[in-house]
């Protein structure tokens, strides 16, 4: 156990940060071109590109679910590790990977579930949020936690700052955790 397959669609700085502490990543999955690619290549990670063929209403989720879990198989993953991922998969993932797919979220879950969880939580007036580590469902941002940390809100924040910092944060816990798994045995 401890093959990582990372999921991407993003700038990749999460990626990076896995790449940097030296984890497993045996493959990283995108579901578009991105900055993710780029930080793959650099750290002589595989890429595989499994692109939308639509973003309307005649996508065929549980089809794309498919290939993503192919494109992982390919590569011999055992734990799957999502690094912004735009695009929610459906059940065949969690029925390849029970229990093994882990995600990071900008916020302190339950709270602020959702793509846009640092601007609901400037919204919300709150002065403190953070970052979560947590097992995927197929529930979007309901799994079981399996890290937190704080991040106070600053009276000037923007979206921009408070985000940056949730990201400080997001690039020390997310690769500690995965460890963690990884010397479970999970």
């Amino acid at each position: 156990m401890g093959r990582i397959g990372v999921l991407a669609s993003g700038s990749g700085t999460i990626l990076a940060a896995l790449a940097a502490e030296q984890l497993p990543i045996v493959v990283v999955v995108v579901d578009r071109p991105c900055g993710a690619v780029g930080v793959a290549g650099t750290a002589g990670i595989p890429v595989e590109i499994v692109g939308r063929a639509s973003f309307g209403a005649d996508f065929d989720r549980v089809a794309y679910t498919h290939e993503v879990v192919d494109a992982l198989r390919r590569h011999g993953v055992d734990l799957v590790a999502m690094a912004g991922f735009g695009t929610i998969l459906e059940k065949p993932i969690h029925d390849a990977y029970p229990g093994r797919i882990v995600n990071t979220h900008p916020a302190l879950l339950p709270a602020f579930k959702g793509w846009h969880a640092v601007e609901d939580a400037l919204a919300a007036g709150v002065k403190v949020t953070g970052c979560t580590v947590h097992l995927a469902t197929i529930e979007v941002d309901e799994g079981p936690i399996l890290a937190q940390e704080a991040v106070p809100v600053l009276p000037d924040d923007t979206v921009e700052t408070l985000h940056e910092r949730i990201k400080e944060v997001e690039r020390r816990l997310y690769p500690q955790v995965l460890r963690e798994l990884i010397a479970e045995g999970r």
